[in-house]
């Protein structure tokens, strides 16, 4: 189960650390997606994000795929779990900067108020994770951490319910939310009513085996 870890204090890096620091990074890269060094001091790199969604999204119809609820040109369906991807970005990337391009990259039309980015790392046979504020830059986090996911990793996530900025939905998309639940309670009720009539049925069996005269 995650627990919550206090946020780290960022530490600033002179430039030749920042290169013996993407050195490092490099030779311990086993996937070849390394970090580049600018002559300008800026360095780019790429980070994995693990997109983690319990709510649907909001993408243009023309690009939708599973489980949908349609709404004129827009459709709001479920991303896959465990969906992972990958991102190019540059040292002065910031967290929302990163929300929004994930967003892009998925068409989703979703304010990108409604996600937060999380970092989690794995200690002691914990696993802890931290939201990331919007001004942290997620690359630097990436460098510093090295290039191995146990050691960290970025997670999507929607902001936790009482933190939910409902007034970032559009009418259609909670509309097409509301059609998405209602299917799936009229589903999981069918599922239910079909478990206890099976059931019934076994126990008037097992009743009418007692009573049956020998």
């Amino acid at each position: 189960k995650d627990v919550q870890k206090e946020r780290e204090p960022h530490v600033y890096l002179s430039k030749e650390e920042v290169k013996e620091k993407i050195q490092s990074y490099n030779s311990s890269v086993t996937d070849k997606l390394k970090m580049t060094l600018n002559a300008n001091g800026i360095y780019t790199g790429f980070i994995k994000v693990q997109m983690e969604l319990c709510r649907p999204i909001t993408v243009q119809s023309s690009q939708s795929q599973g489980k949908c609820a349609h709404s004129n040109n827009e459709t709001a369906f479920y991303l896959p779990d465990g969906c992972v991807n990958t991102l190019h970005i540059s040292s002065t990337n910031t967290v929302r900067e990163v929300i929004e391009a994930l967003l892009k990259k998925f068409f989703v039309a979703d304010n990108p108020a409604k996600f937060a980015l999380y970092k989690r790392c794995h200690k002691e046979d914990q696993v802890y994770t931290c939201k990331l504020s919007d001004r942290e830059h997620p690359l630097y986090l990436r460098l510093v951490a090295g290039p191995r996911t146990e050691m960290l990793s970025f997670v999507l996530r929607e902001h936790e319910t009482g933190e939910v900025m409902w007034e970032a939905f559009s009418i259609p998309e909670l509309q097409n939310f509301l059609r998405i639940l209602d299917k799936e309670e009229n589903e999981q009720l069918q599922i239910l009513k079909k478990r206890y009539a099976a059931y019934r049925d076994k126990l008037e069996e097992a009743l009418g085996g007692v009573w049956k005269p020998g």
